[in-house]
């Protein structure tokens, strides 16, 4: 397990091999903007898991933390969307330089540090609510409307070695 949370950007090809399996792995919806696919890494049961950051928007601020969902600071730097989370290997992604010194991602790179910040403040709200989805989720024990917008954990970690194995060889 980490001792802090890292802000990763995930490989747009390796989410495109996820979601011939499963449609509801994201998709990076900022791809004419080349904006990377970031989010919070961490581990379930010894696998590594990205949940992607959703940068922050006023429907954040009046919606509730749910058990696949939770409001960073409030809503007002983003939120998480648990449902989303995916499983990664170490080549599937590259750690983000939030100190980058490029001043068109100042503020960008601002807001991260503030995510982050927040984040590992927060951890072990966050790695709770992140096993106790994927329990849940394991167990067939979640509401249908919830289980219907979460990702096939299982699933994806079986695709997730299968794609590493081949591009390993």
């Amino acid at each position: 397990m980490f001792l802090n949370f890292i802000i990763v950007n995930v490989n747009l090809d390796y989410c495109s091999y996820l979601r011939k399996y499963d449609s509801l792995v994201p998709m990076n919806h900022h791809q004419k903007e080349n904006r990377a696919f970031l989010g919070v890494l961490f581990a379930i049961h010894n696998v590594e898991y990205f949940a992607p950051l959703s940068s922050p928007k006023e429907k954040h601020l009046k919606m509730h933390n749910t058990v696949d969902f939770i409001k960073i600071a409030g809503g007002k730097l983003g939120a998480i969307n648990f449902n989303n989370m995916i499983p990664v290997q170490k080549n599937n992604y590259e750690i983000v330089d939030l100190n980058d010194k490029n001043p068109e991602r100042l503020k960008y790179l601002t807001l991260l540090k503030k995510q982050l910040h927040w984040l590992n403040d927060n951890k072990l709200k966050i790695i709770y609510k992140a096993d106790n989805l994927y329990a849940l989720y394991i167990a067939n024990l979640l509401p249908e409307n919830i289980k219907k917008r979460c990702c096939n954990f299982k699933l994806l970690e079986e695709k997730c070695i299968e794609y590493n194995q081949v591009k390993e060889s």
